[in-house]
Formats: C-alpha cells, structure tokens, sequence
C-alpha cells in the first residue's frame, strides 16, 4: 500500500506519494494528477491517506526551514528513459544556490546533442522539487518552464540563493 500526505509551503501545498520513505511522486499539484505519474505498476496500488509525519515530511520541512540540502536525503523512483534517468540523477548533483543550462544538463546526462530532451525530462519529472528541476534554466539565464508555474520556480531559486 502507498501513502500520500502534504504539508503547507510558502508557496502552497506540497504533496507526496510514497512506499515507506520511497517518494513514487511529488508535487504542488493534486492526487489526481500525481497519480497518473506514477509507473502503471504503483497506480495499481492502493494509495492511503496519511498524516505528514516521519522522515520525508522532517526532511520537507527542513528544506522550507532554511536546511538547503534536506531533499538530498530524500530517496526517490519515478519511470521514465535512459535518459530521463541520467537527467534525474544529473539534476540531483546540482548544489541548492546553483543553477545550471538546459544544454548543461544535456552534457551531463551523457547526450550533448539532447537539450530538447533535456526539457522534456524536466518536464516529466514526477517528484518535484526534490529532484530539482527548477535548478534548469535557459542558456541565457531566463527561468524557462516550470510544471508548477515559474512563479513558484522564482521562489525556490530565491529561497537557495540561486536569484
């Protein structure tokens, strides 16, 4: 069986689905629509109601509280390609305060060549802001997209030091 539970942020609420302190997704969105990113495995799951307590939910308050690097800790599995994957665990390895380039991302996810594919990772990602998507900007230091609206993208970049 599958948990879900939120907390409330600054800039909304942040719910979760998880399989014990696994977060199958994450976002500023609702069950519905997290449910649907969940591999087609887990969405034949039963999914619970919870209380935001426990390691995830410390770890998430931690992370508004100021503890930059709190999401670190936070272990994650969502579906996806090759290289979706590659861009996922690349994304993870950029430090809170820090913001890299699309075409960056590319590079560090082993395709130099796939910055399209780069955002269309970012744009997959199904366990926000934990895998930090928001940390991906336009070459020329515009914001770009964010799935939870560049508003709240502006937010976290401020809240690291990154803006």
């Amino acid at each position: 069986m599958l948990s879900t539970a939120s907390i409330k942020s600054p800039i909304g609420s942040l719910l979760w689905i998880a399989d014990s302190d696994l977060v199958l997704a994450a976002g500023f969105s609702n069950l519905a629509e997290l449910t649907r990113k969940l591999s087609s495995e887990d969405q034949e799951r039963e999914i619970k109601n919870s209380k935001a307590t426990g390691k995830i939910a410390d770890l998430i308050n931690a992370y508004f509280d100021g503890e930059l690097d709190a999401l670190n800790a936070i272990e994650v599995r969502q579906p996806g390609s090759h290289f979706s994957q590659a861009a996922w665990k690349a994304m993870r390895k950029i430090k809170s305060g820090k913001v890299i380039s699309y075409a960056d991302l590319a590079q560090r996810s082993g395709s130099p060549a796939a910055v399209r594919a780069a955002g269309t990772a970012c744009g997959r990602n199904a366990v926000a802001p934990i895998i930090p998507c928001h940390r991906i900007v336009k070459s020329g230091g515009a914001l770009g997209n964010y799935g939870y609206g560049v508003s709240k993208k502006e937010w976290l970049l401020k809240h690291e030091g990154a803006l």
